[in-house]
Order: structure tokens, then sequence, then C-alpha cells
């Protein structure tokens, strides 16, 4: 038995509340368990300087931690432009853009921003999970009044993080496990059983090829639990829920 009392497959209790901003084109809070990340999903009309002329859009992200999200008070961000808030606002990034056809988006850019409110692990993974929902929700605002001509929307993106202790393999880590695990994994998919990123580190002792296979199987479980979840709210947007 865990130490919040799941079983070692299980997620913990998963909440997708959207429209949680007024002003967001496409907005979502996403909870798993303790970890609430606030996702808001902002449009422009015209696309980085490098992407003008191409006729293509662009989907970015930006992650930050607020002072009071942890144990005790940490540094507000003033920037984004270095450390870990720029590896987990790129993996944000690229896992979202894997879920659209941004030629869809003609030259528009739609921001990302993911805010988390209280962190219990897994603030990446809930983000991704999260953001996803609010970039739906705008895409699907923008065609309401004509700012785009056709749906983007290609897959559901989802994430989940996956962990080996000494014996059991662990879906969804909270802090507590997160910390202390020997090996600990993000996975990110598509809604075709598709890898978009795996990052996988052993903090304890290398892993085998088998227990790999073992810990994508189980994310992968986890992922389609959570792409339903997501369906509830967006599915009537997607190609394959339609």
């Amino acid at each position: 038995m865990r130490n919040d009392g799941r079983k070692n497959h299980q997620l913990r209790e998963v909440k997708l509340t959207p429209h949680i901003s007024d002003y967001a084109e496409g907005s979502c809070l996403v909870e798993f368990g303790n970890t609430r990340v606030l996702c808001t999903a902002s449009y422009e009309a015209k696309p980085p300087s490098w992407l003008q002329g191409s006729g293509q859009g662009w989907v970015t992200a930006e992650y930050g931690m607020l002072p009071r999200s942890t144990h005790t008070r940490m540094k507000r961000d003033k920037t984004a432009s270095g450390g870990r808030t720029q590896e987990i606002s790129r993996l944000i990034g690229r896992s979202l853009r894997a879920g659209l056809d941004l030629s869809g988006l003609g030259e528009r850019q739609i921001t990302v921003d993911c805010d988390v409110i209280n962190a219990d692990g897994g603030t990446r993974t809930a983000a991704i999970t999260g953001g996803f929902v609010a970039l739906a929700l705008a895409c699907e605002k923008l065609l309401a009044v004509g700012e785009i001509k056709r749906n983007p929307l290609q897959h559901q993106i989802a994430a989940i993080s996956v962990g080996l202790g000494k014996t059991d393999l662990l879906l969804d880590l909270n802090y507590e496990e997160d910390s202390t695990i020997g090996t600990d994994m993000n996975v990110v998919m598509t809604d075709e059983g598709k890898f978009v990123e795996v990052q996988g580190t052993a903090e304890d002792k290398a892993f085998s090829h088998e227990q790999l296979n073992a810990l994508l199987f189980l994310a992968q479980s986890g992922i389609e639990e959570l792409f339903r979840h997501q369906a509830v709210l967006i599915g009537r947007l997607l190609p394959n829920k339609r």
C-alpha cells in the first residue's frame, strides 16, 4: 500500500475544471491529487518572427511555480530563460504541438501558461494534460469567432509519471514517492498510442529493458485514463471523437 492509500497502478484523483479564467481564450484547472496547476491559453494574431510568411502557426508554453506552491517559500521566477523552468516550458510546448496541425492555425500563435498553485509531484505531467484542454478550448473559441478557418486539433495529448521502487512499479508519483524512488520517468503520448517524449532516470541502480517496457506499459494505461477525463470536456473537438 502506498503512503496515500492507492494501489500501485492507480492514478491519484484527477479533476479537470474548464473555463477557470474569464479572460483567456481557453483555460483549465488540472488537479492530480494535491498537485494543482492553472493552465491558460492566450491567442496572438501573429506568429514568431521566424515563422512570418510561412503560413504556419505556433504553440509555445511557459511554466512557473507560485512562491508557496511548495513546503517552503521559493523565490518568484523573474524570467523563464534558464534551468528547470525553461526545460519544463519547452517540454510542455513540444508536447502540445504534437497534437496540432500547425498550418491550421495560419500565421498565429497560442501561448499556454502553466502556473503551479500546489506542488505534490507530477507538476509537468499535470501541466501537459491540463494544458492540452486549455489549448483545445482556445481553438474552439477561435473557430467560433472566425479567427481560424479550420480545426487544427489532430490528436489528444496527455502525460503521466511512473516509477520503479525496489520491487514495485508505481503510477503517478506524488512528491514523497518521487523524491525517494530509485527510477522515475515522465511519459507523454498521443491518443494513437504513440510517444511524444520519454524522460527516464535511474537515481539508484540501472534498470533493464524488461523494466523499461513494463514502465511504458504502465504509463500508457494511466494516460489512456487521462484521455477519458479529457474527452468529457473536449471530445467533441477531436477528429476521432466527433
